[in-house]
């Protein structure tokens, strides 16, 4: 059995609970960016992608608009920055509505590091930052798809092996339904079955 959720009949709010829910888990685009007055912002958004491979472009979406897309707005750049396990309290800190003029990094004691191709600072205590250009702002509906292509990518060497990053040094966070987070936990891995390997072969 079934229970049905009309979405005429139900509430905005509750058909976003709804999708928050079942769409997961959500990878975190810890995002910190830069007013033109030079005030930093830091901030967790949950629906977040790869958009590009060549070129490299990343994309999050803001529900509103929210200091940090006004501030992408403003300077034209930002930096993702790797949600990790270990920084679980602190990126949940970063997720309260401060005034616009009030650091993130600073309320929940986290470290500006330089960035190389822009002047929006990584978050030092990330594994992973990339930095951005913006690439485009989407409206859609209610939200801002914001689109970024990544200029560099800085990742610590405590999380790669040779030049790849392991997720059980990763420890990457997701968002899951209301107020619950997700880890890694067990990893499995699996090869894709090339189609001429494939039992009984299918063929054109």
């Amino acid at each position: 059995m079934r229970k049905d959720f009309s979405r005429d009949s139900t509430s905005n709010r509750d058909f976003y609970r709804l999708l928050t829910s079942t769409v997961v888990p959500r990878p975190i685009a810890w995002v910190s960016s830069r007013s033109a007055a030079g005030d930093d912002n830091l901030a967790p958004h949950s629906f977040f992608t790869i958009a590009s491979v060549n070129p490299p472009i990343v994309q999050f979406t803001s529900v509103g608009r929210k200091d940090t897309l006004r501030n992408i707005e403003e300077t034209g750049e930002f930096v993702v920055n790797l949600a990790p396990e270990p920084l679980f309290e602190q990126i949940n800190a970063t997720a309260t509505n401060f005034d616009r003029d009030v650091s993130e990094f600073d309320a929940a004691g986290l470290t500006r590091e330089p960035s190389l191709t822009i002047a929006t600072p990584r978050v030092l205590e990330s594994p992973v930052a990339l930095e951005c250009k913006l690439h485009q702002v989407l409206p859609i509906g209610d939200c801002f798809v914001v689109f970024g292509e990544v200029t560099h990518a800085a990742v610590s060497t405590e999380v790669l092996d040779g030049t790849h990053p392991l997720m059980d040094r990763l420890k990457p966070l997701s968002r899951l339904g209301r107020d619950e987070w997700g880890t890694t936990g067990a990893i499995q891995t699996i090869k894709r079955i090339p189609v001429d390997e494939w039992p009984g072969h299918f063929r054109g």
